[in-house]
């Protein structure tokens, strides 16, 4: 897939996925990429040579995306991994699969997730949208980092949101949200976790000398099926404002790629749409929440991640 139209944004940037570099030989595992800005992050990869995992839960949305991106890229080398980041048995089950089959990972696009969900949990009892978003996410990279640290060049892209900075703190004394759950409030905490993890992940790989860096991304205001959840008495009004401000998946997938794949990259950063407020626009290097960039958080949700999730890191 390529996108070649160049409309300067209000920062001045023009990126897009021309710019995204040869990929041959290079081993993308991207959750969530059968829909939305993880199919279009996987279509553009597979269309510069990597070889491109779909890590999905429903194996035939995958076969359909995994149809999709050959019909318009014969070339391209797509495969399928199931994964529920619901489970952490089969976070287990997969990574096993994944380091087997691919002893090389170069990226690790860490897309899927779920917004503004009614209350619920997943299958070891975690609010849903902090287990899958953080927990399921960081159970997965603990597991799949010692295919990635030998490997020069290689990337832990982690995406948030501008919920981060929306009701979003991190609950430690009811991760779970039990005695007042919020459906804004926990996708807030969610991806506020994500940066966090980003930022001590990144710090972590920095200390050891390791040639793989951690990188955030966060695609603005798109048009994917991540709002599916919004309670019907705010839909109409969420939909007027998004038919004016969102823009599509494949704009929204930008700063994933760029984070991914751009040569002048560094560890920690993070990327999000270079428009008015970054609802829209061409990538660009963003800021985020001085919540975000406490070290003591970060260290402290570290800590609590490896007790939940029983996986520890090899830095």
């Amino acid at each position: 897939m390529k996108n070649t139209a160049r409309v300067t944004d209000a920062s001045g940037s023009m990126w897009t996925a021309a710019d995204v570099p040869d990929q041959s030989g290079k081993v993308a595992v991207i959750t969530g990429a059968n829909t939305g800005i993880g199919y279009e992050a996987a279509a553009v990869l597979a269309d510069k040579g990597a070889h491109v995992v779909l890590a999905v839960r429903n194996l035939d949305k995958g076969r359909q995306a995994t149809d999709r991106i050959k019909a318009a890229h014969p070339d391209a080398a797509v495969t399928l991994q199931q994964l529920d980041l619901t489970s952490l048995v089969n976070i287990h089950a997969a990574a096993e699969e994944l380091r087997a089959n691919h002893p090389r990972i170069d990226l690790l696009i860490n897309n899927a997730g779920v917004m503004w969900t009614p209350k619920d949990t997943t299958k070891d009892r975690f609010e849903l949208q902090f287990g899958t978003n953080h927990l399921g996410h960081f159970a997965l990279t603990g597991q799949l980092l010692k295919n990635m640290l030998p490997v020069a060049g290689s990337r832990v892209v982690t995406i948030s949101s501008l919920g981060h900075r929306i009701r979003a703190q991190i609950h430690f004394d009811d991760l779970n949200l039990e005695r007042d759950y919020n459906r804004v409030v926990a996708y807030g905490q969610s991806k506020l976790a994500n940066l966090l993890f980003t930022y001590e992940l990144a710090r972590r790989l920095t200390a050891t000398n390791a040639p793989t860096i951690a990188v955030a991304a966060h695609p603005g205001a798109s048009n994917t099926e991540l709002t599916r959840n919004i309670p019907g008495i705010f839909r109409p009004p969420f939909e007027l404002v998004s038919g004016l401000l969102a823009q599509s998946a494949a704009m929204g997938a930008l700063p994933t790629l760029r984070a991914a794949t751009d040569p002048g990259v560094g560890n920690g950063q993070y990327y999000g749409p270079g428009g008015l407020g970054e609802m829209r626009g061409h990538p660009k290097l963003v800021g985020s929440s001085p919540q975000s960039r406490d070290a003591d958080i970060q260290r402290r949700l570290w800590a609590v991640s490896e007790e939940l999730t029983g996986v520890t890191y090899p830095v």
